[in-house]
């Protein structure tokens, strides 16, 4: 393993989590007006927090909050310590930034190493990462956590899908970083051209972006002969393989020694028991630049107490299909159903349009497919100018989402 990502002792790493979220809320309080503002609307200051079950008197963060403040309003670091900024979509109209020192980077780099370890990746093995652009961040982390190990990288690049299984298979590459939704098409490109799996020197995929469940990960084993392993991340917090599976494939480690997790009743906010499936609330603690105080991810998880076979003092948690939010998840990236009709209201120019929206296959990958109803203020006489008004408005939600995104016209509900 690389130094400094070796698990520790239980009792230690607990005293140490402490530790670390004591500094980043006296780091949090000190240097950002919104914590601060949120410390002293519930009369609190740091010093309140004794002990790690204490977060709790704290409120919660959400995603809209990272646009209200953009782009540097949540940063607890001046500028000049920033050496690599990182932009999301976000919710709103503008983007959510996440931003890292050079402590960041070294840490964060470290974490992905050592999630990769989990995963068998070693010095021996070669690493391609195929991730869209709306996770292009993504691609960096892993880039940068495998050759930390010391493995061969090839980066993210926007090849097409037959030049990406040719880099697969001449480059003998043995672990590939992607989304589900690409596996997917990459299995059906290769039987569909009868190449074999066997053809490749794949030993495992490493899927990111969503959850995916036991019966999808059998089949893809078994028909590319590859292992499959899950790892869970954020845009916001800041970066992939927060949470890893290990070789016995029961949950995902947290790593817990950096990322605090809580899981809480999404419809009152109420912390629940361990081993009770609800929100995943997250907190930072060791991150310098974009410190996040019990962040609602949407994400549902049931967190695992049980020591695990590997042996690892990770908690582990699983990481449900369900949402607690109204995000879609296309080609692995977090899509607000919300955010969308106001996109949608403000490229067709009518205060209310009535849609529907459901994730669908478009050219053997994921996309957004919106089904709008053609009512009175979207009725032209000239089909043309209609056709024009939808191709623009597929262009700018595709540039506003990350995802690719197609409308079909419908008649009026009954």
């Amino acid at each position: 393993m690389p130094n400094g990502t070796n698990p520790m002792d239980t009792a230690d790493k607990e005293q140490l989590k402490l530790e670390r979220l004591q500094s980043t809320l006296n780091r949090a309080y000190k240097n950002v007006p919104f914590h601060r503002k949120r410390f002293e609307s519930h009369n609190l200051t740091p010093q309140a927090i004794g002990a790690l079950e204490d977060i709790e008197k704290l409120p919660f963060m959400k995603r809209a909050d990272l646009g209200l403040h953009y782009p540097y309003g949540l940063f607890a670091v001046p500028l000049r310590d920033i050496v690599r900024i990182h932009t999301a979509p976000g919710t709103g109209d503008r983007p959510s930034i996440s931003g890292y020192t050079q402590a960041d980077l070294l840490i964060w780099k470290k974490l992905v190493a050592r999630s990769l370890n989990a995963c068998g990746v070693t010095d021996m093995d070669i690493l391609q990462i195929h991730l869209p652009a709306g996770l292009a961040n993504w691609g960096r982390d892993y880039k940068d956590g495998g050759e930390l190990l010391g493995a061969s990288v090839i980066p993210n690049s926007m090849l097409s899908l037959s030049k990406t299984l040719m880099v697969l298979r001449d480059y003998k590459t043995t672990t590939l970083v992607t989304t589900l939704a690409f596996a997917e098409q990459l299995t059906d490109h290769m039987f569909e051209r009868e190449r074999h799996p066997n053809e490749l020197n794949l030993k495992r995929i490493i899927l990111v972006g969503e959850p995916v469940t036991k019966d999808i990960v059998k089949d893809l084993e078994a028909r590319l002969h590859a292992d499959i392993w899950q790892h869970y991340g954020l845009s916001e917090i800041p970066g992939p393989a927060i949470a890893h599976e290990c070789g016995d494939h029961c949950g995902l480690h947290i790593c817990d020694d950096h990322i605090l997790p809580e899981i809480i009743d999404p419809a009152t906010g109420q912390t629940l028991p361990a081993g009770t499936a609800g929100e995943l609330v997250l907190t930072t603690l060791s991150a310098r630049a974009l410190p996040l105080v019990r962040f609602r991810t949407g994400d549902m998880a049931r967190l695992i107490t049980e020591p695990c076979g590997c042996g690892s003092p990770f908690i582990r948690m699983e990481w449900l299909t369900e949402r607690a939010d109204d995000y879609m998840i296309i080609s692995g990236i977090k899509v607000s159903q919300e955010q969308t009709a106001v996109y949608l209201k403000q490229a067709l120019g009518i205060s209310d349009p009535d849609c529907d929206m459901e994730r669908i296959r478009l050219n053997g990958t994921e996309a957004l497919g919106i089904s709008l109803v053609l009512d009175d203020a979207l009725f032209s006489d000239e089909i043309k100018n209609l056709e024009q008004l939808m191709f623009t408005t597929e262009r700018s939600l595709t540039e506003n989402l990350g995802v690719p995104v197609t409308i079909r016209l419908m008649q009026k509900r009954n």
